[in-house]
């Protein structure tokens, strides 16, 4: 049997007043996806029962039901049963145009791509007007992942969603790439090291996605798990990045501008910490950012005296016992 075109990878979790609209859209699709691969992973609310009820609509839908593993050990789940030639993601939180993906097959389909890049709407749910993630116009041409990359840090805009990427499968599978289970912001350590491997690549500017902006509350206890978790996976993020730009031997401007990327994400980490409830855990985790050497490898990273005395006044502070930014 011939395998599908185009395989949608869909992690569903909790989302049940979104979902409706996710499923609505993915049936609008024109053309329409050969294969949607949706992961229930362990919802508690209506999720499933909604996607039961969506099964005859979707008839190329398949649902994979597993224990809670977050957003990383969905995704994962979804690649490794996705057959199509070609794959994207979408969040079930947030909604596709009907003609989300076909230009991007056909572009994909005639000049031999790895990736095509797309574009999407910031949807704030009619609390301001949506507008469009980019704004300015980078180059269209087909070039290198590196290009766009070396495009993008230039401009001071690089963003790593990985739903507004269509990927060829087998460019995916040849490594393969996998997301880190259990990270936030995963997407960061995926979409720089593919777009690093990447031969050939278009940006079309097409609006794709629509990607959702709710109002979030939390208490807290939930706050304070949230934000530490973020802290957490900034680590793990900068130190992937910090491997990449190792092996940039032979492109130093490339490196550079990487390493600039990593120190400029990775200092946000300190505007979180003093977000945090539990106080004593912010001045403990400041601490533990030196100990562990973050903090030194964003000093070996930095490339301007203003990202190096934002990291001294932390390093200071650490010694200090402050929690503060």
């Amino acid at each position: 049997m011939n395998a599908p075109l185009l395989s949608l990878v869909v992690p569903v979790y909790n989302v049940a007043p979104y979902l409706p609209r996710c499923l609505e859209s993915l049936a609008a699709l024109d053309p329409p996806a050969d294969e949607i691969i949706v992961v229930d992973d362990g919802s508690t609310d209506d999720c499933p029962r909604i996607l039961a009820d969506w099964g005859p609509r979707l008839p190329q839908m398949r649902v994979i039901r597993q224990e809670n593993g977050g957003l990383s050990a969905a995704r994962n789940t979804g690649l490794d049963a996705a057959r199509g030639k070609y794959l994207a993601f979408v969040d079930s939180d947030d909604f596709v145009s009907p003609d989300a993906y076909d230009y991007a097959l056909r572009l994909a389909e005639d000049e031999k791509l790895d990736m095509v890049l797309l574009n999407a709407n910031y949807h704030f749910e009619g609390r301001e007007a949506d507008y469009a993630i980019y704004r300015d116009v980078p180059a269209t041409e087909v070039i290198a992942g590196r290009e766009w990359l070396r495009q993008r840090f230039r401009a001071g805009r690089l963003l790593h969603m990985v739903w507004m990427h269509l990927y060829r499968r087998e460019f995916i599978e040849a490594k393969p790439y996998r997301f880190v289970p259990r990270l936030i912001h995963e997407d960061v350590i995926w979409t720089t090291q593919a777009l690093l491997d990447a031969r050939r690549l278009r940006y079309t500017g097409h609006i794709a996605v629509h990607y959702r902006i709710p109002v979030r509350r939390f208490d807290p206890a939930a706050a304070q798990r949230r934000l530490q978790a973020i802290v957490d996976s900034s680590v793990v993020n900068a130190r992937a990045l910090a491997a990449m730009c190792a092996v940039l031997e032979d492109d130093a401007e490339l490196r550079t501008l990487l390493a600039d990327h990593l120190v400029d994400g990775a200092l946000s980490v300190f505007h979180k910490l003093p977000k945090m409830p539990d106080r004593t855990a912010a001045r403990a985790t400041l601490r533990g950012l030196r100990r562990d050497g973050f903090m030194a490898l964003l000093w070996h990273h930095a490339q301007s005296m203003a990202q190096r005395r934002r990291i001294a006044r932390h390093w200071l502070r650490s010694w200090l016992g402050g929690g503060g930014a």
